[in-house]
């Protein structure tokens, strides 16, 4: 064996590595719950193509429903597919900024089943509608309706992952988290009710599957919030109870109907929303009626408000509900961080 070389006054001590940077690399444990769900998570994976995808066939529906569920899962997936993308960016901050390493493993483990949510969305609009959300040619006014209203939605998709981008790096974990704490909660009350609801046994099996991910993701959530909540400002708080605004007037494309403030929309959007809406739910995939949907939304946010006035957070009003509290004002792209 060599001898070692050892130079004349010792080791000479490497430079220090400029902050952030994902190294020096550690794995260090501090909440011994978070590794505990990162467990769970492993044993939990599926694989959206082993769904029953042979009993979905496009001749058993109506073209206005094809069109129905193909709209629905083009409107879902400007959320679940930005998923993937928001995680993965999340899960670099989280080895950059060194957070604990279920944290980062968790991150990781949502970027994954995000990733499956979207392959629902893309297996299901391949099977009904080919060429869909938007590459193909409408035929009427029905079909030209469904693809212009993707088109404005996307476009909105496209404001929100700039904003996201830009303020994923300087936000703190309790705003991001509380952020991502919104969407799960709204995720797995919109996936519980549609299991419930739909009619067709792929998608019973595919909403089960997801809103019992996004029960998961809401409990990383809860379990880094708790870690994070004390001691927060009075800055923090308000800029806490701002995000929550912004968590409803961007969910609520996808849990209700979208309410003025963010979103850019043409005067005739939310007319044929509806007409389409209309579609998929004849075609028995589940989807809520207005005033369900409604009251799904309720409980979400009173279950909401109830964590967060517990650490001092104001909760917004929210008039679309007729729920009290604190006014918001505009809310800028910029500052919306929810995702689903």
């Amino acid at each position: 064996m060599a001898d070692l070389t050892i130079p004349e006054g010792g080791f000479w001590p490497a430079p220090e590595i400029p902050q952030p940077n994902i190294y020096p690399m550690e794995w260090r444990v501090e909440t011994e719950k978070l590794a505990a769900i990162y467990e769970k998570s492993k044993r939990m994976v599926w694989n959206p193509a082993d769904l029953p995808w042979d009993g979905l066939n496009a001749e058993d529906f109506t073209r206005e429903q094809r069109l129905g569920i193909m709209y629905w899962f083009a409107v879902l997936a400007n959320f679940d597919a930005s998923g993937p993308a928001v995680f993965a960016r999340a899960t670099i901050q989280a080895f950059e900024k060194h957070e604990e390493d279920p944290v980062r493993k968790c991150f990781f483990s949502i970027t994954r089943d995000e990733m499956n949510h979207e392959e629902c969305c893309q297996r299901t609009i391949a099977k009904l509608w080919p060429g869909g959300p938007l590459n193909w040619t409408p035929s009427d006014d029905l079909e030209t309706a469904a693809h212009n209203n993707i088109g404005w939605l996307y476009h909105n998709g496209g404001r929100y992952w700039n904003g996201y981008t830009t303020a994923v790096g300087k936000y703190s974990l309790p705003v991001l988290f509380t952020s991502f704490m919104m969407g799960e909660m709204a995720a797995s009350t919109l996936f519980r009710g549609m299991a419930s609801g739909t009619q067709h046994p792929v998608f019973s099996e595919m909403f089960q599957r997801i809103g019992r991910d996004e029960s998961r993701h809401l409990q990383i959530c809860m379990t880094i919030l708790e870690n994070e909540w004390p001691g927060l400002t009075d800055d923090t708080r308000t800029l806490i109870t701002r995000q929550l605004r912004a968590g409803f007037v961007f969910l609520s494309m996808i849990l209700w109907e979208p309410p003025e403030g963010f979103w850019e929309l043409p005067p005739y959007f939310l007319p044929n929303h509806r007409v389409l809406m209309n579609h998929a739910r004849d075609a028995g995939l589940g989807v809520l009626s207005y005033e369900e949907q409604a009251e799904n939304w309720r409980v979400a946010m009173a279950r909401i408000r109830a964590i967060v006035e517990r650490w001092g957070i104001a909760f917004p009003a929210i008039p679309e509900l007729d729920l009290e509290g604190v006014p918001v004002d505009f809310i800028d792209p910029e500052e919306i961080i929810p995702v689903f």
